[in-house]
């Protein structure tokens, strides 16, 4: 991956003696290149799990944690990572490979993984590359055939994998969920959502599979070839995958892309270079996806999935904004946060004009 690790945050600091101690007695295939100590650096982020680069001479490693203070849950079981993608090896090669799951939280204070850093670019705002209108589209289509190929993993041949499944429902499980999300979260001056939520409840299909789904499908989590920076290479973050319905992924995915064409507030959600010229509309993925993965699909049967991406969207900035609200956090970058709940209401509006 693209190295934009820094110096640890005193906060995120952990023994790393102890660590190389337990790579040297468990990552016994990796042993001969894990001599010393290594150099640790961080990577930014780290508002969920925590990233960490381990660089031994001869071998570079990464090492995933839960934020200091969280005991186990179903966001920060690294457990369920690492056993996500040791199953996927085989079938998806997207997954980088595992080195070894630590468990005992005497080590470090808390449960982490290791595995073999996937080198290549992760992309941000902006292309850090020329590229063609062509080359682009070529990426578009790489990218979202690897969702098909995720989507099309046989989950019932994968133990690991297959334990995930809740069965139907899924759906209706993630439409209550976040609603429910959503109510802990409203401040005094969340606006009135309760039409678009009623229109939610009320529009939700049935699950139209059951699928291994990765719930955060965006291109800074994909690792793209250095040499071919059109091909994928590697897809992170594993923490929210679980077996659901597919469409309900691809909806997650879109709701953070950008085109040229919206508006100048939605425009500062960015975090992709989804304006830059070759790139795809929601339209045209929404249209390549369903035809390779043989579901059919109207306008008017997408929006409910287009939505519904929005409103948890709007719900993952109003758990923010709720803190900053609140002085949990004096992180003056989260003030943006309340505003962008009001827009995103107008966008769930604007999209069910003439339906709602």
């Amino acid at each position: 991956m693209t190295d934009e690790s820094r110096p640890v945050r005193d906060e995120d600091a952990f023994d790393v003696d102890a660590v190389a101690a337990w790579l040297r007695d468990n990552a016994t295939a990796f042993r001969d290149d894990l001599v010393g100590t290594p150099e640790v650096r961080q990577f930014p982020g780290g508002a969920s799990n925590l990233t960490y680069l381990l660089q031994y001479p001869d071998r570079a490693l990464i090492l995933r944690r839960p934020p200091a203070g969280v005991k186990a849950a179903s966001a920060h079981d690294m457990g369920r990572e690492f056993r996500i993608q040791s199953a996927l090896a085989p079938v998806f090669p997207y997954v980088a490979t595992m080195v070894g799951l630590c468990d005992d939280e005497s080590v470090i204070g808390s449960e982490f993984y290791v595995m073999e850093r996937i080198d290549g670019t992760i992309l941000r705002r902006e292309l850090p590359f020329e590229a063609t209108p062509e080359d682009v589209s070529r990426l578009c289509e790489n990218a979202f055939d690897v969702l098909i190929a995720l989507h099309s993993v046989d989950t019932v041949s994968l133990p690991e994998v297959a334990k995930l499944d809740k069965g139907p429902g899924y759906v209706g499980r993630q439409v209550s969920g976040w609603i429910g999300r959503f109510a802990k979260a409203r401040t005094d001056d969340t606006g009135d959502w309760s039409d678009i939520i009623e229109w939610i409840e009320q529009h939700q299909p049935e699950d139209v599979a059951q699928v291994l789904i990765h719930n955060d499908f965006r291109f800074d989590n994909m690792v793209l070839d250095r040499d071919d920076p059109m091909r994928v290479i590697g897809v992170l973050d594993w923490e929210m995958a679980t077996v659901g319905d597919p469409l309900m992924d691809l909806g997650g995915s879109i709701s953070y892309w950008v085109e040229p064409g919206d508006d100048e507030f939605f425009q500062q959600f960015r975090r992709q270079p989804t304006t830059t010229p070759g790139m795809w509309t929601r339209k045209q993925i929404v249209e390549h996806y369903c035809e390779r993965m043989g579901f059919s699909m109207t306008p008017e049967r997408w929006l409910f999935y287009e939505v519904f991406g929005i409103f948890r969207l709007a719900v993952i900035a109003q758990q923010i904004w709720y803190r900053y609200y609140h002085r949990q956090t004096t992180n003056e970058a989260y003030a943006v946060f309340g505003p962008a709940v009001g827009y995103l209401e107008k966008r769930c509006r604007f999209l069910l004009g003439g339906d709602n």
